[in-house]
């Protein structure tokens, strides 16, 4: 027998429809993204597809306020976005409000410590960042430093991941990995990159001001910020797989070098 009753048709996703599903960091369409750069809230970057009409003062606005703005498409926007009316830009707005290199400075000098810090040189994947924030503060580092761009901010995933260490760690977001690098130096801070081919980490002195620069997922310590970093250290793999998750690696290297800063030791086993 054939039915025919009128089939309901499936309800397409409209401005507003999916109110509910947008994330809690996300701020949509230009008046809202306006208000929020206006009122002094942690934004992480901000999303913009084109630069026109009010757009163009938004995006003024959030430069000014030292605030990250990208490029990207209405395409990208409409996913961000699911089914709000995005306006053509969209915010992401950090879970803490971020620190300077500075201020990771002044922690440590607080304290009466050497420093210890965390450089992350492209890490993507938030899970990641937020495991090695979360090292970082379980070693009693001073800060976390990570790069405005083709990198992870502060997510609510990252806050997840970090089991709320993200709360008790300053985390300083730079423009130039590089050129911070360069800065630390200039402030008297030993810079390590952790790459395969350097000195393994047990025969290096830990016993100093320090910075360790953890790579990205895929690509490592980038090229330029290794040339300018003062060592290259590793740790030595003794099985098949040549290589460890960078949270792992940070706990290691983090742990002993906290160690060492706090016995006086060399970085020597024995």
């Amino acid at each position: 027998m054939q039915d025919n009753r009128k089939k309901k048709k499936p309800d397409r996703p409209g401005p507003g429809r999916d109110r509910r599903e947008l994330p809690a960091n996300v701020v949509v369409g230009r008046n809202a993204v306006m208000e929020l750069v206006r009122s002094g809230a942690p934004v992480d970057k901000i999303l913009a597809a084109g630069r026109e009409g009010s757009i163009v003062a938004i995006v003024a606005e959030a430069k000014k306020e030292g605030i990250t703005v990208a490029d990207t498409t209405v395409e990208s926007l409409d996913r961000i976005a699911r089914g709000e009316h995005h306006q053509g830009i969209a915010a992401m707005v950090a879970e803490k409000a971020y620190s300077t290199v500075d201020d990771i400075l002044a922690v440590a000098e607080e304290r009466g410590e050497k420093p210890l810090i965390v450089i992350c040189d492209g890490i993507e994947d938030p899970h990641n960042l937020g495991a090695v924030i979360r090292c970082a503060e379980c070693a009693g580092a001073h800060g976390v430093i990570i790069p405005e761009r083709r990198a992870c901010g502060l997510t609510p995933a990252v806050t997840k991941a970090s089991a709320g260490a993200i709360l008790h760690v300053a985390v300083a977001k730079v423009a130039n990995i590089a050129n911070t690098v360069e800065s630390l130096k200039e402030a008297g801070i030993w810079t390590f990159a952790a790459e395969a081919d350097g000195q393994d980490y047990y025969e290096t002195d830990w016993n100093l001001p320090c910075a360790i620069v953890l790579g990205g997922e895929d690509s490592g310590v980038s090229r330029l910020v290794r040339e300018r970093c003062d060592f290259t250290v590793s740790i030595p793999m003794f099985g098949k797989v040549n290589s460890l998750n960078v949270s792992t690696a940070a706990s290691v290297l983090l742990c002993h070098a906290a160690r060492m800063q706090r016995t006086g030791g060399t970085g020597h086993l024995g």
